[in-house]
């Protein structure tokens, strides 16, 4: 297996999400009134799953190595293309959970900027997804020899597996420093 397959099977579980959201986006538009939970949990997912652990995986394991390579223009310009669309959906998904707060607060003219967001997020992950899968994910392998991409395919493993533990330990170090909580430093995750 090449270290791209997880990540081109993870675009799929992606997609299902942005399909949930593009429905809740025509519900707003008719209703006039949004979930805020189904807003939650979707940011979550794409906090959790699209960012943290696909575009962690990119990013943190096939764009480093990557960059060690020399590789053509073209691939190298797609490959910032990418970096900076994960910024952008950080940045958007970071205004949807602000307005969606202001939502459930009763501030309705949030609402305009909710749906601003979501229609944003539905039009940019199916282009995103498509540029990697079809242009740029296939393509670069060439880049690696079998063992690189086996040594890839195997960390990506262990980024997955530690996923759960580096979210929540976040969240304690989060709660941890709002509450001037001495945090004890460990390597306990190297162990996992």
């Amino acid at each position: 297996m090449k270290p791209i397959a997880p990540l081109m099977i993870e675009h799929r579980l992606i997609e299902r999400m942005i399909r949930i959201l593009k429905i809740e986006l025509e519900n707003i538009k008719k209703t006039k009134k949004t979930t805020p939970v189904l807003i939650e949990n979707a940011v979550d997912f794409i906090r959790s799953y699209a960012d943290q652990t696909h575009h962690g995986k990119e990013e943190d394991i096939l764009f480093r190595e990557l960059q060690k390579k020399k590789i053509s223009l073209e691939h190298k310009i797609i490959m910032n293309e990418l970096i900076e669309e994960h910024v952008t959906g950080r940045k958007i998904t970071g205004e949807l959970v602000r307005a969606n707060k202001l939502y459930t607060q009763g501030k309705m003219e949030s609402l305009n900027i909710i749906i601003d967001k979501i229609s944003f997020l539905v039009d940019f992950y199916p282009r995103h997804i498509e540029k990697e899968d079809k242009h740029f994910f296939i393509p670069i392998m060439e880049y690696f020899s079998k063992e690189e991409q086996d040594n890839m395919l195997e960390e990506g493993r262990v980024f997955d597996r530690k996923m759960i533990h580096r979210k929540y330990l976040d969240k304690i170090l989060e709660y941890e420093k709002e509450r001037k909580i001495p945090n004890e430093k460990s390597d306990w995750m190297d162990f996992i």
